[in-house]
């Protein structure tokens, strides 16, 4: 399964990064998180920064460990996990319209197990509909969370 949204923020594009890469602070602005614990944060790179995040997702609380395993500061960064016999990779990348930025989001959810080959093919259509609303209401977070807090600088 494979699904990707967008939304456009009212910022430049580091403005946006900086969001999106705010580990420490992001449940304090992104609803869906419950909690969100550093486990292991590299010195110089954000490749092999590592958390573990509780979302309230299907009425249940889920518990994910997450790494980065691609990043290009002001670009993108993306993100792995693996639980219930699947392999999930995700997507968040900043592109730069004019004064604005396009925030995009990407999911791919890949079965590896037998009994997740079979919960995939049966669900998938209802899965994926919910994907994307859970990350519309991300973005939308992160777009309210920058635009609120974004101050652009006057030069006279």
């Amino acid at each position: 399964m494979e699904t990707s949204v967008s939304v456009e923020v009212n910022a430049p594009k580091e403005e946006v990064w900086k969001a999106i890469t705010d580990f420490e602070n992001c449940q304090t602005y992104i609803s869906a998180i419950n909690n969100l614990e550093i486990l292991h944060q590299p010195e110089d790179t954000l490749i092999g920064f590592k958390w573990k995040e509780s979302r309230t997702m299907f009425g249940k609380e889920a518990v994910e460990t997450m790494w980065i395993t691609e990043c290009e500061e002001n670009s993108y960064n993306q993100t792995r996990a693996e639980s219930h016999g699947s392999i999930y990779i995700s997507r968040m990348a900043v592109e730069s319209l004019g004064d604005k930025t396009k925030l995009s989001f990407s999911f791919k959810g890949e079965a590896v197990s037998f009994f997740a080959k079979i919960m995939m093919k049966l669900m998938s259509g209802m899965m994926k509909k919910s994907m994307d609303e859970a990350m519309c209401t991300d973005l939308d977070d992160i777009k309210a969370y920058v635009e609120a807090n974004y101050q652009p600088s006057t030069a006279s």
